[in-house]
């Protein structure tokens, strides 16, 4: 099995998109391609392509409101 390749290019531009209605954060590494979303658990879902065995984005759920779960107990 071929290792995963995590972040290697340092040349390829993150993008991000917030959809504040649906609390979701998307990160892309690079331009948009074909993916499978791996849930890796509380919420973040790895977007993988499968045949340059390496991570192109990140999907997480509930940004905002662990944010202020997260404010609210150091306050």
């Amino acid at each position: 099995m071929e290792a995963v390749k995590l972040f290697e290019r340092k040349d390829v531009p993150v993008n991000w998109e917030y959809d504040g209605e649906a609390d979701v954060l998307y990160i892309s590494f690079g331009p948009p391609k074909p993916a499978v979303g791996v849930d890796v658990g509380e919420g973040v879902i790895v977007r993988y392509d499968e045949q340059a065995h390496e991570v192109v984005g990140l999907t997480i759920v509930g940004v905002g409101r662990r944010l202020e779960e997260h404010i609210r107990k150091e306050a």
